[in-house]
């Protein structure tokens, strides 16, 4: 199954971990390591707050390739 969102990563890159996103959350640990492995996926309201708590722009957890992403889009302009 392919990766459909980029949780782990971004909490890596943050420092952060699954403990700390699920008392965010309000969510188990359980949920958020599915949500990590891609088990299976938040809703869109909690991608959003998910953004919000690791201060990142939503595409950020989705998009695979973010920064070529951000390059492309800049060059674009």
């Amino acid at each position: 199954m392919e990766d459909i969102n980029r949780i782990k990563l971004v909490l890596v890159e943050k420092k952060r971990t699954n403990k700390w996103l699920s008392e965010q959350m309000g969510v188990t640990p359980s949920t958020v390591s599915k949500w990590c492995t891609n088990s299976s996926q938040p809703d869109l309201s909690s991608l959003l707050k998910i953004a919000d708590l690791l201060e990142v722009d939503l595409r950020e957890l989705i998009v695979r390739e973010y920064k070529s992403y951000l390059l492309s889009q800049e060059n674009n302009k």
